[in-house]
């Protein structure tokens, strides 16, 4: 392809998530795809997704940054249609290679948007801070893919869960110790600070980001900050936990 057609690229992706079959890297094809091609392919999966609840954040380790040869974090969408309530499975036969990781979740209690945004903001405006779930669901073969793909991928959002939210004030959670768990037996553990040293910074980098597209964050919306550990493949009959300290703990059953 000598000219990129995000419509085209959009539509794979939405082909191989309607067949619940990987494909392989958009990058194979078109070697002209860079980052900013890839958010143009997801603000066109982001028009055709019906209502949007939040947004999330990849790629917030540095040391994943500096293995994968970049410098900032990637950003996507959370639509309505991803979320999960508390209690409800997560039905893996909807998906393609489930994955799952604990994060910290921001809900946001004010608009927030503008190019100086800093973590002390973000911080500021927040309601409440809960623990989340999040399933990714990479849409291609064996999670392999450039940084362009994952974005244009919407950096392989699935489905997620929230906790309870508690209120932020007292809470640094740089400092939270973050246990995540599969059938009982621990998996990983991280801190708050794995993302981008501090969670409200990753956050603030997100509002930063899209208020180059004269965009924000609404009250109301969630933002999963960034996960803190690496992601775990789930089958039906796996039970993934996470822990937070100060924040609680979610379970998510899998099922067919």
């Amino acid at each position: 392809m000598n000219t990129v057609d995000v419509h085209d690229l959009a539509d794979r992706l939405t082909k191989a998530v309607t067949e619940r079959t990987a494909i392989d890297p958009l990058t194979d094809d078109v070697t002209d795809l860079d980052l900013e091609t890839g958010y143009a392919v997801q603000r066109v999966l982001r028009d055709q997704a019906g209502p949007r609840v939040g947004w999330k954040l990849g790629v917030t380790s540095r040391a994943k940054q500096a293995q994968v040869g970049v410098s900032d974090p990637v950003c996507g969408f959370l639509p309505g249609a991803g979320a999960l309530d508390l209690g409800e499975p997560l039905r893996t036969g909807e998906l393609i290679q489930p994955r799952a990781e604990p994060e910290i979740v921001f809900i946001l209690g004010r608009d927030l948007a503008g190019a100086h945004v800093t973590a002390a903001d973000v911080l500021s405006a927040t309601s409440g801070l809960a623990v989340g779930i999040e399933i990714l669901d990479s849409r291609f073969r064996d999670y392999r893919f450039t940084m362009a793909d994952v974005v244009a991928d919407n950096t392989s959002a699935a489905r997620f869960v929230v906790g309870t939210p508690v209120p932020p004030a007292g809470i640094d959670v740089r400092l939270v110790g973050v246990l995540l768990e599969k059938n009982g037996e621990l998996v990983a553990t991280a801190s708050g600070a794995a993302s981008l040293g501090h969670p409200a910074a990753a956050v603030a980098w997100l509002v930063r980001r899209l208020a180059a597209s004269g965009e924000g964050l609404a009250a109301g919306e969630v933002v999963l900050s960034g996960g803190l550990t690496a992601a775990t493949p789930v089958v039906a009959g796996d039970v993934v936990a996470v822990t937070i300290d100060r924040l609680g703990t979610v379970e998510l059953a899998c099922s067919s």
